[in-house]
């Protein structure tokens, strides 16, 4: 195979490092696979590894969500064969369980190369196949966003029949969320500060939706109305965690997945959790997790809501609408 085609971005120095490059190949392990990456998609996460807040090393290729095809195989591999759709999982190391230190020791985009590359080697043990009914684009929205809406709904404890959640935000995970809630008939409610982004929630089928511009005491709103949900995921951080624990009904739970409105620093009241309320974090999931969530895509038809593809060669445009755009749904670059 001739030189890979790939993007570097300088960690630190924020998406205008973001540089075309050319990659020998890499040679193949009997364990591994060669992919042809089709797309990838963009993460909130991806903008915080550019600006130097998570990740490390100095320069990195970006991005963690991206669907392939198989085009060349290991001589022990087993799984996989030349032509299937599959999708590297976010922590190569994370099978199934608890997350532990070792499992959460790599993460693609993070401390080891990402996945905004023309050709991908994979461990076999680091893949699943993708979604039958899903194109590349829309396969390439699940490794981190999809992925860590379904932990965050769904693995942390079984909610009632009927329940009532609250979702926060129009970005890739939340629109994941809503959708993934109402497939199992999860009652939802939506937060966010623009009426573009209630409005496409409410498409979707998101049961009512508050505008916390205009109602800045949203907790009460859901309290009256709702007599407190069942869970929050809250993707506000620091900003939104008070309003978020007295959103809920006596034993609900927080689950948080972000910093976007106030960043990560915050002190909790523990008076707020009184009434058997829990606030926990989640990150992203397991390969398990992931197998369960494609099986439920696959059951469901569900399809994820992309903002915008761009192709290849516009990288940095994609980076930019990521940044500054504010996109409902996911940003998609088209590869191969």
């Amino acid at each position: 195979m001739s030189l890979m085609h790939a993007y570097r971005i300088i960690r630190g120095q924020g998406p205008q490092s973001l540089h075309r490059i050319e990659v020998p190949p890499s040679s193949l392990g009997e364990n591994q696979v060669l992919l042809a990456v089709k797309a990838a998609s963009l993460n909130y996460r991806d903008l915080l590894v550019a600006h130097g807040q998570m990740g490390a090393g100095e320069a990195r290729i970006p991005l963690s969500d991206a669907a392939g095809q198989v085009v060349a195989v290991g001589s022990a591999i087993t799984d996989f064969s030349i032509g299937d759709a599959v999708l590297p999982i976010f922590f190569p190391r994370w099978t199934e369980g608890f997350p532990s230190e070792q499992a959460l020791s790599l993460s693609l985009g993070g401390n080891i190369d990402g996945v905004l590359t023309t050709h991908l080697v994979v461990d076999q043990s680091a893949l699943v196949h993708a979604p039958r009914t899903l194109s590349w684009e829309q396969a390439s929205t699940i490794a981190c966003a999809g992925v860590t809406a379904w932990h965050a709904l769904f693995e942390l404890g079984a909610l009632p029949d009927g329940a009532h959640v609250l979702i926060q935000g129009t970005g890739g995970v939340s629109t994941w969320a809503v959708q993934l809630a109402l497939a199992a008939g999860l009652r939802v409610t939506v937060l966010s500060g623009r009426e573009e982004g209630i409005e496409h929630m409410v498409a979707l089928g998101a049961h009512a939706a508050i505008n916390y511009n205009t109602d800045p005491n949203w907790d009460e709103t859901v309290l009256r109305t709702t007599g407190g949900v069942d869970l929050v995921m809250d993707i506000g951080g620091a900003g939104t965690i008070a309003r978020s624990l007295r959103s809920l009904r006596p034993g609900g739970q927080v689950v948080t997945i972000g910093g976007v409105a106030g960043g990560f620093a915050l002190s909790i009241d523990p008076f707020s959790l009184i009434g058997g309320k829990s606030l926990t974090g989640v990150v992203v999931g397991s390969k398990k997790m992931t197998k369960a969530l494609i099986r439920f895509i696959d059951e469901h038809a569900i399809v994820p809501v992309i903002d915008t593809i761009f192709p290849f060669a516009e990288a940095a445009a994609a980076f930019a609408r990521m940044e500054h755009g504010r996109p409902i749904g996911k940003v998609v670059i088209a590869i191969n």
